[in-house]
């Protein structure tokens, strides 16, 4: 079964719009397949071992609205983002899939995403991916209709 999600986030990695760009800055920390793309993590949520969704957004984000079983971790680019970042993970195996999202801000200006990124990384974690938010949760989430959660 993962050989097909894999082979389909390929597919859909190979189709994605001109618009989206997916392309690395040299300061980024991260290889471009840990990229993904709202459609591919939308249907990775569908199957029988979905990814484990990390929230590194300000807290104000993460209780408007969220990702399907997203857990929160705070802002990724403040001290104590990362301490929750931290303990939200720290029961997690090192070899566990986990996508890693914000969604403040267009992707590439993200504040949280890279810390965070850096971060897990750090603590061993071997299998990270993030989810590209071209513009913002909103936008790239929320209005294509894809499962989400309100908050609190």
């Amino acid at each position: 079964m993962l050989g097909i999600v894999r082979y389909l986030t390929f597919a859909l990695w190979l189709t994605v719009p001109a618009g989206l760009c997916l392309c690395q800055d040299a300061a980024d920390p991260w290889p471009k397949p840990d990229l993904l793309v709202p459609a591919a993590l939308a249907h990775e949520m569908q199957s029988a071992k979905p990814p484990t969704i990390v929230c590194v957004a300000f807290p104000v984000l993460y209780r408007s609205k969220r990702i399907l079983h997203a857990v929160g971790a705070g802002p990724g680019s403040k001290p104590e983002g990362i301490e929750s970042l931290k303990q939200a993970v720290s029961g997690l195996a090192k070899d566990a899939d986990i996508v890693i999202y914000c969604g403040c801000c267009p992707f590439d200006r993200c504040p949280n995403i890279r810390p965070a990124f850096a971060a897990l990384r750090d603590m061993g974690f071997t299998h990270l991916r993030l989810l590209v938010l071209p513009k913002n949760f909103a936008t790239d989430w929320v209005d294509k209709g894809y499962s989400m959660e309100k908050g609190l």
